[in-house]
């Protein structure tokens, strides 16, 4: 399977997507402050797989003192969009949910090895209910929750502010 949705659902490259989400531009040393676990060599060769995927681009190159300096960002196309998720397997569905659900299990499992947390002042929170919608109810619902999350994802990185991962997760009852 080489869906792009596959493709970006690797630790390293999900970590290059969400650096550039919300409009950002970023050069490689940009890139590299945010990501500081991941060597250069490791993310040299993953922006290469996300351009060569078309899920990056370089919007500018501005010449420096002999060299060549890109910007990135990301692809105006939608990453794993409709007709990408449609070619795959239910197999194939169920290895992606799999990656993803084992990300944030290891985002989770690196914040509670820390030296020290405390999970009610740093605001760590799963829940899970059942909501009853309409079809319409649910479009309306989702999209108001993507409008909270595409202000606060434009929210630039400050001494004031920490990074906090959110995952949503929509999944209708089986029909009886």
């Amino acid at each position: 399977m080489d869906s792009k949705a596959k493709l970006i659902l690797h630790p390293v490259r999900m970590k290059i997507v969400q650096t550039l989400i919300g409009g950002r531009e970023l050069n490689v040393q940009d890139i590299a402050q945010k990501l500081t676990d991941v060597p250069q060599a490791t993310l040299y060769r993953h922006l290469n797989k996300l351009l060569e995927a078309e899920v990056i681009r370089v919007v500018r190159e501005n010449q420096i003192r002999g060299t060549v300096e890109k910007i990135f960002a990301l692809s105006e196309h939608e990453i794993g969009g409709k007709e990408d998720l449609e070619k795959l397997s239910r197999d194939e569905h169920l290895n992606l949910f799999l990656t993803f659900m084992t990300h944030l299990l290891g985002k989770y499992e690196s914040y509670l090895n820390q030296e020290q947390i405390n999970l009610f002042a740093d605001g760590v929170s799963f829940r899970e209910a059942i909501v009853y919608l309409t079809d319409e109810e649910f479009k309306d619902f989702a999209l108001e929750l993507s409008k909270l999350m595409q202000r606060v994802i434009e929210n630039e990185p400050s001494s004031d502010r920490q990074a906090r991962h959110i995952a949503s997760i929509f999944i209708p009852e089986q029909k009886k």
